[in-house]
């Protein structure tokens, strides 16, 4: 856990003010301040739960680069009108339970103004009820399945829903080989992301009269392909699309071009990572995936945020990062606004809590997806989405997104 940030209670201003000149790395575990201020602290805390380890952390650490970024460059800029934001870290892993976790020891214990996370649909949906009840704030960074914004009035994300995104690599994919008649899907049936985008991408596929030969399931723990791979290449498809995590989603692709699969193959979002690239190497040449973030939108944040990005990372940021970014941006301007409106080191934490919801809802943010904003209830306002195409270095040794026309 990376902590730190004073906390003291109305009731004890001399001990408040002892510990604000002496330490900023005092976490405060005393029930009877869970209603403590931060009028006393020496920053503002906010809350990342995502997934740092497990299968997920292919995602997971893209998002914790992101955040950092985001920490250190608005806090360079002064951070919430002179008073900056601690970025508190908890790793969710992979499943319902490390998440649920995460976000107990986030409100309870940390006291965080507002949540960003989790990586997976699967996992909001098991802990932004417990936020929900707690009435804090939490923004989504990648939560793209239906119904996200629908748990409660303060669920919002940044993350554009997968209705919206995922029908744009299947259209690309039609104008690269117009020929395309016969399509098999592929999906994580225990992730509940995939389910809910193999629906968008079925229903698309029936859109564009194409036919659907068959649907293969898997779980997102499995790194053995062979049966299903083997089952639709049988059919002949054109096209093949996988809705996945990062490691059985590049399996999955790898074993399909083993068996002899040449045609083209569309991921979903859950393969939008570089980290795709050492699982499946130079067979992840020509994977379409849709995109809500290209490192090429024009606009000062994205260009000083993709160029922390390269000076740390030395490759372009991925949609994960700039997502993760743009959640901490949305509080960190949000903030700025209420501030000015009402001190916030003057709220109750739950009051501030509920003021900040309330602003974030209302602000529209210039970030590196581009320009967004909310629906009253939560969802992503977006204008700028993109198809990428996989490159890879013959060797397969490096790998880039290129972006489609």
């Amino acid at each position: 856990m990376n902590t730190a940030f004073i906390r003291t209670t109305a009731l004890l201003p001399i001990f408040a003010l002892f510990f604000t000149a002496c330490s900023s790395s005092t976490v405060s575990t005393n029930p009877a301040n869970n209603n403590a201020t931060p009028q006393t602290s020496t920053v503002i805390p906010i809350g990342i739960a995502v997934a740092q380890t497990s299968n997920v952390a292919l995602l997971g650490q893209e998002q914790v680069a992101g955040a950092k970024i985001a920490e250190k460059y608005f806090n360079d800029q002064g951070g919430i009108n002179g008073t900056p934001i601690k970025l508190v870290f908890q790793d969710t892993a992979g499943d319902e339970a490390g998440t649920i976790n995460a976000f107990q020891a986030l409100i309870n214990k940390d006291k965080v103004v507002g949540i960003v996370g989790p990586t997976l649909s699967q996992q909001a949906f098991s802990a932004n009820p417990i936020a929900e009840r707690a009435k804090i704030p939490v923004l989504a960074p990648s939560n793209t399945a239906k119904g996200i914004p629908e748990i409660g009035d303060y669920i919002a994300r940044v993350s554009a829903p997968v209705s919206v995104v995922a029908p744009n690599s299947i259209k690309a994919a039609l104008k690269i080989n117009p020929n395309i008649k016969k399509v098999a899907v592929f999906f994580a049936q225990n992730d509940a992301f995939s389910k809910s985008e193999t629906e968008i991408f079925q229903q698309t596929v029936k859109e564009q009269n194409l036919e659907l030969v068959t649907v293969q399931k898997f779980q997102t723990s499995d790194t053995d392909f062979q049966s299903q791979a083997t089952n639709a290449i049988n059919l002949k498809p054109d096209l093949v699309i996988i809705s996945g995590l990062a490691a059985d989603g590049g399996n999955l692709v790898r074993q399909l071009r083993e068996l002899g699969y040449k045609g083209l193959i569309v991921g979903g979002n859950g393969l939008n990572t570089s980290n795709i690239f050492p699982v499946c190497k130079a067979l992840c040449d020509g994977v379409l995936i849709a995109q809500a973030y290209s490192p090429e939108h024009p606009g000062e944040i994205n260009t000083k945020f993709r160029q922390a990005y390269l000076d740390q990372f030395k490759k372009e940021p991925p949609q994960f990062s700039a997502q993760a970014f743009a959640a901490v941006q949305v509080y960190v301007e949000a903030l700025k606004s209420l501030d000015q409106k009402s001190k916030v080191n003057k709220l109750e934490l739950p009051a501030l809590r509920t003021e900040l919801n309330k602003q974030l809802l209302t602000g529209k943010y210039n970030t590196p997806l581009g320009e967004i904003a909310f629906t009253p209830i939560g969802e992503i306002v977006q204008k700028d989405f993109y198809v990428a195409q996989i490159k890879m270095e013959a060797d397969g040794s490096k790998g880039k997104f290129t972006f489609l026309k």
